[in-house]
């Protein structure tokens, strides 16, 4: 639990409800450090914490850049850090953003407006194989290659809803998946490559862990099997080895510290709480702590 007079960072401030608890838990002395890609994000943050004067140190940037930010504040240390990764409500149920199957909007699916990659260039741009292979690894898509070689067929694509049409039209609807639209993996991989998010995440944990104070906790809530697989390996001590799109393999270097999982598997959301929030049903959230 947080507590006055600890310091706090929530690496993807979202709607700011997390910040919010935050703050308030560790009244009244308490110092919170946010950051979120989105600037539309961290404006709308900024105006709600602000009752909370010098205690909220928000910042338009990736969450990686945790060490410098502390550095920055003279902080040498966090008591707690939490990174909630994936869109967040209001970025999905924006139809401009480019992230919603279910809403026309432009192939953008960018973080942060700032970056030069975007969905239009992936979609448009990409070779066949190219796509096929971040399709299938980033959004684990059994028909990535039919999906990849409808994609090319049919370009230019402009909208997220032609692309939409055009990834379930690849795959049979007798494999349709029932809880989900057949494109959500599809988006998701695009998505991913866009903002580099798995890459992130691996500079990120290493930095992160090494800034908790003793007693410090980490938790990190992800909705990719490939990011929690990732955090699972880390908070166990072990080197994260994986391979890249390519075949190629990627590695995180184990924790510098000791950390103790607290739980050891993952919390996952309870009925009740999937039926308020239909999008937490595939939420996994892993806690550990510094212990040495």
């Amino acid at each position: 639990m947080p507590r006055d007079g600890g310091r706090y960072f929530d690496g993807t401030l979202g709607g700011g409800g997390h910040s919010r608890a935050i703050l308030e838990a560790s009244s009244p002395s308490g110092e919170l450090l946010g950051t979120d890609l989105d600037n539309d994000a961290v404006s709308r943050i900024s105006l709600d914490l602000g009752r909370y004067g010098e205690r909220a140190h928000l910042f338009c940037t990736s969450f990686t850049n945790i060490d410098r930010l502390c550095a920055s504040l003279g902080w040498a240390s966090l008591d707690g850090i939490l990174l909630d990764l994936g869109l967040s409500s209001f970025e999905l149920d924006d139809a401009s953003r480019g992230f919603s199957f279910s809403r026309s909007g432009p192939l953008d699916m960018r973080f942060s407006k700032q970056s030069d990659l975007d969905a239009n260039h992936v979609v448009n741009t990409y070779d066949e194989q190219r796509l096929a292979q971040l399709i299938s690894f980033n959004g684990e898509e059994r028909f990535a290659r039919r999906i990849a070689r409808r994609i090319v067929e049919k370009r230019p694509i402009t909208t997220t809803t032609d692309l939409a049409e055009v990834v379930s039209s690849a795959i049979p609807r007798r494999f349709w998946p029932q809880k989900i639209h057949p494109a959500t993996k599809t988006f998701q991989a695009i998505r991913m490559e866009v903002n580099a998010e798995l890459d992130s995440l691996r500079e990120f944990l290493p930095k992160a862990s090494s800034l908790l104070s003793l007693g410090g906790v980490i938790a990190v809530i992800s909705f990719h099997s490939l990011e929690d697989r990732i955090v699972k390996q880390f908070f166990a001590g072990h080197r994260v080895a994986s391979v890249d799109l390519r075949g190629l393999p990627v590695q995180t270097p184990p924790p510098a510290i000791g950390l103790e999982r607290t739980p050891r598997k993952s919390i996952v959301a309870t009925s009740e709480e999937i039926l308020i929030n239909p999008r937490a049903r595939s939420a996994r959230l892993r806690v550990a702590r510094r212990v040495s």
